[in-house]
């Protein structure tokens, strides 16, 4: 098994900035992809951005410029740095796990992203 223990979360201004940080233990080394989903209210969970051990990544169309996902393998720890927020931004953000991009068994327990002023 795998636990992703997220933090970073909390309340920002619109143009302002937040990091996510999501530690992965337990079970890792089948661990290739990691990455972001998120939930606003009332709207489908949608993928924010993943990156593989490799480096490769992807992105939302709607955060690409604005958030950068980063991540340290010997740490087990990615990060979603996010700049220029944005109200719609506002969500509960999902760390994931799993071996390949879009395959992600594994969930971490979100964390809540508002963007208000």
């Amino acid at each position: 098994q795998v636990q992703l223990v997220e933090s970073g979360g909390g309340l920002v201004q619109p143009g302002g900035s937040l990091r996510l940080s999501c530690a992965a233990s337990g079970s890792t080394l089948n661990i290739n992809a990691m990455g972001w989903y998120r939930q606003a209210l009332g709207k489908q969970r949608e993928l924010v951005a993943a990156i593989t051990s490799a480096g490769t990544t992807n992105y939302a169309d709607s955060v690409k410029g604005r958030f950068t996902i980063s991540r340290d393998n010997a740490k087990n720890t990615v990060y979603l740095q996010m700049v220029s927020l944005k109200p719609e931004d506002t969500a509960i953000y999902y760390c994931v796990a799993g071996p390949l991009l879009a395959e992600y068994p594994y969930w971490g327990q979100g964390s809540q992203v508002t963007v208000s002023s």
